[in-house]
């Protein structure tokens, strides 16, 4: 707002450190919502920021990317931007790699190679860091090349097994009391 009151030429370039930002906290909000942006949201400078961060709301990694190499100069041309740009990505793929897989059980790797338009090594590599930081529950079989996902929601499923396995072990438990004592009779 005060580089607009000001007639800064730098409001245009904080536009987009904003969207930028917008884009990497994952906010589902629009920074062009604000009255001060709204008069900038088709100024040609901007305009491929706005276009990328609709690509970027609507999990489209294809437009995402094509929005980039239309846009090359005016977005990877900023150091800053460009800086973050890899984060970005890995952003959009978690998101699209979450929402393709939340249908299946098991889903082959190449498939969201194709989907994602990487190679399956990254596509492995993105996998195996959304297991460990627990955003996706389910191994990958390396020699099938297939991610096979568990069901099971975390520590309640874990919890449930475990209460299984308990009652079990006391009906085990119950019915070996009964043996013993009808067989020392």
């Amino acid at each position: 707002k005060s580089y607009d009151q000001a007639g800064d030429p730098r409001r245009i370039q904080c536009l987009k450190y904003l969207v930028l930002a917008y884009m990497l906290m994952e906010s589902k909000v629009d920074p062009f919502d604000a009255q001060e942006a709204k008069p900038y949201k088709s100024d040609r400078e901007i305009l491929a920021m706005t276009n990328l961060i609709a690509a970027y709301q609507r999990n489209s990694i294809q437009e995402f990317e094509h929005i980039l190499q239309e846009h090359r100069a005016s977005i990877m041309g900023d150091p800053f931007i460009r800086l973050y740009m890899e984060d970005l990505l890995r952003k959009i793929r978690t998101q699209v790699v979450l929402q393709l897989v939340a249908p299946y059980t098991a889903i082959r790797l190449p498939h969201v190679s194709r989907r994602l338009n990487i190679p399956e090594r990254d596509v492995e590599a993105l996998l195996v860091s959304l297991i460990l930081d627990g955003q996706v529950q389910g191994r990958i079989d390396q020699v099938r090349r297939v991610l096979v996902l568990d069901r099971a929601q975390g520590k309640e499923a874990a919890r449930a097994k475990f209460e299984a396995v308990e009652t079990w072990s006391s009906k085990l438990g119950t019915l070996h009391g009964s043996i013993l004592a009808k067989a020392a009779v």
